[in-house]
């Protein structure tokens, strides 16, 4: 069962725009050595829209697997709005060493509540590894209801949903449809602390980017009972949680990494850098943070000080 904290890794570009592959490995290793249960290369805050093709696309993945050693699960994300092209990619995933495939549900195509049912099942019966659904309606327009997710639950390589529509209520229903039978993950930093709550495993986190120690601290608390702890480090989470969605994710993330020093460089066109009202207001979260020594400066690491 997939459970911790799952980092929704971003994908590093040069100045030219080509994939920075070097730094990308120095991003495995620092996950590794912070202590992250995982990552997620090729989501949606690895930019997989703006990949120049499957070849790249799969050149990510394949240099995160292969820099991760089996020293920090893997999850691909390889999922898209053709079934028979998720199906190619799930299979294209047999031998690179990953523990798992994202797969989101169709975009674009407004597939029913049957059809979602009908592709999922048709993916999960090709797949050389365990499946983690991802429901994001904001993104995709279609919300997998948790009465489907419950029919899924029972495919022998379903292990997981990421459930990112914003609703406890939803997320509840899951895990009351479902049990035991599927690990369900949090899909917004916002709510982490209260998907733990009603039963969620972990978190499929873009604010782990940064803090991913202080994240795993929360998660720590919350399973050693501690829970006012991990209450505390929910609230103080939540303003830098807010901060990296001032605008379109990654752009927020990229920005405050590179404001960290990793130089991870900035979004792909149709996504452009943020404006600068938005990057003083991020940057303003990070200093209240205590990431910055002052505002405008750079300093390598993540604020993992235990001041919950």
């Amino acid at each position: 069962m997939f459970s911790g904290l799952y980092v929704a890794l971003v994908t590093p570009f040069k100045v030219d725009g080509s994939l920075n592959e070097e730094k990308l490995r120095e991003l495995v290793n620092f996950h590794v050595e912070a202590g992250t249960d995982g990552l997620v290369p090729c989501g949606t805050t690895g930019e997989n829209p703006a990949m120049k093709g499957w070849d790249e696309h799969f050149r990510v993945i394949q240099i995160v697997a292969e820099e991760a050693k089996g020293r920090i699960q893997v999850i691909a994300g390889v999922g898209t709005n053709s079934t028979a092209q998720s199906i190619d990619n799930v299979k294209r995933l047999a031998g690179l060493g990953v523990d798992g495939a994202l797969v989101i549900t169709p975009y674009y195509n407004k597939p029913t509540q049957e059809g979602l049912i009908a592709h999922f099942q048709s993916i999960a019966r090709e797949s050389p590894v365990p499946l983690v659904l991802y429901n994001v309606p904001g993104r995709t327009g279609v919300n997998m209801l948790p009465e489907t997710v419950g029919r899924l639950a029972d495919e022998e390589m379903i292990h997981a949903v990421k459930e990112a529509s914003g609703s406890l209520e939803q997320a509840s229903w899951i895990l009351q449809l479902c049990g035991e039978r599927i690990a369900v993950l949090a899909g917004e930093d916002a709510l982490i602390f209260p998907m733990l709550c009603v039963g969620g495993t972990g978190v499929i986190s873009v604010l782990g980017n940064i803090v991913p120690k202080d994240v795993l601290a929360m998660i720590a608390a919350f399973r050693a009972g501690d829970i006012e702890t991990a209450r505390r480090w929910h609230l103080q989470l939540l303003p830098l949680a807010r901060a990296l969605f001032l605008e379109t994710n990654p752009a927020p993330v990229k920005e405050a990494l590179n404001i960290l020093g990793f130089d991870v460089g900035g979004p792909r066109l149709p996504l452009v850098r943020m404006r600068e009202s938005n990057i003083e207001e991020l940057v303003k979260a990070m200093a209240n943070y205590s990431l910055l020594r002052g505002k405008g400066s750079k300093r390598r690491g993540d604020a993992s000080r235990s001041r919950a």
